[in-house]
């Protein structure tokens, strides 16, 4: 009798180990599936230029941000929740924008008293992740400098303006979130002339006003010539990797344009005579 129970338990336990594999994989949360988002932004962004009118029609794109809003991150490993607050980031930015239907800047959104901005777009709940609301500032602030102490965050997260790194065409994920953070952290210290380069003759390194943003700068190691040795890691051997590696440079910062990285706004102004 007691062979038979046992041998009953041990074929139900069986049994039921033999189904598990065919649970959905998003069901046993180990994983979130951006296909969606990285569809869309295939579609929608051109050079970091976002077709905010297409998101906003998107059925597909309100789908996504009701699967974000359901999911819990928690279980996920490192490199997969960071991919996954990356992307819900940067998914309720372009929400947070087509909500105000705002078409300059997303410094226009929420303004306080006597149009003074402070964090007025970043503070407002609109970002939902596993049943709790966030605002953009707390998921930057609270969850993802915190928790991964990883500074090429910073061209990753976009907030909307020209000013930022480019939106990516792109969605990220944990398998490939290295590369990714890499080559952001390329296009935006290297191919992006108006915001960061060195000019070595004269021994003056221009710097995106990105990196005197609160208290970013300690995330590059807390200081102008952290910031340097941090940028030469991504210029091969040379005159400006060697300026940047020795400290002895002068910081002049570039001017931050907060306009909206629209489409729309792109193709008014080079309409424009």
């Amino acid at each position: 009798m007691i062979y038979s129970m046992r041998f009953l338990l041990r074929t139900a336990v069986l049994a039921l180990v033999t189904l598990l594999p065919a649970l959905p994989i998003q069901a046993q949360q180990r994983v979130f599936d951006h296909a969606t988002f990285d569809h869309l932004l295939r579609a929608h962004v051109r050079n970091g230029v976002v077709d905010y009118a297409s998101f906003k029609q998107s059925p597909e794109f309100a789908s996504y941000l009701k699967r974000l809003a359901a999911f819990d991150p928690k279980p996920l490993g490192r490199e997969d929740r960071l991919a996954f607050w990356i992307n819900a980031y940067n998914a309720y930015t372009i929400q947070l924008i087509n909500k105000h239907d705002e078409k300059e800047s997303i410094r226009n959104i929420n303004k306080s008293l006597f149009g003074i901005k402070a964090y007025g777009p970043w503070k407002e709940k609109l970002a939902v992740v596993g049943d709790s609301a966030y605002g953009l500032d707390q998921i930057e602030q609270k969850i993802i400098r915190p928790e991964f102490k990883e500074p090429r965050i910073h061209f990753a997260l976009v907030c909307a303006a020209v000013g930022c790194p480019p939106l990516r065409s792109e969605a990220y994920t944990g398998a490939r979130l290295d590369r990714q953070l890499n080559e952001q952290a390329h296009t935006f210290l290297r191919g992006s002339p108006g915001k960061n380069r060195v000019d070595a003759g004269s021994r003056t390194v221009y710097l995106s006003e990105l990196f005197k943003f609160r208290d970013y700068d300690k995330d590059f190691g807390g200081s102008e010539d952290a910031i340097g040795r941090f940028i030469a890691r991504y210029y091969p051997a040379g005159p400006e990797k060697t300026l940047l590696e020795s400290g002895n440079f002068e910081v002049k910062y570039t001017k931050y344009d907060w306009s909206l990285n629209s489409q729309e706004r792109a193709n008014a102004v080079s309409a424009k005579p």
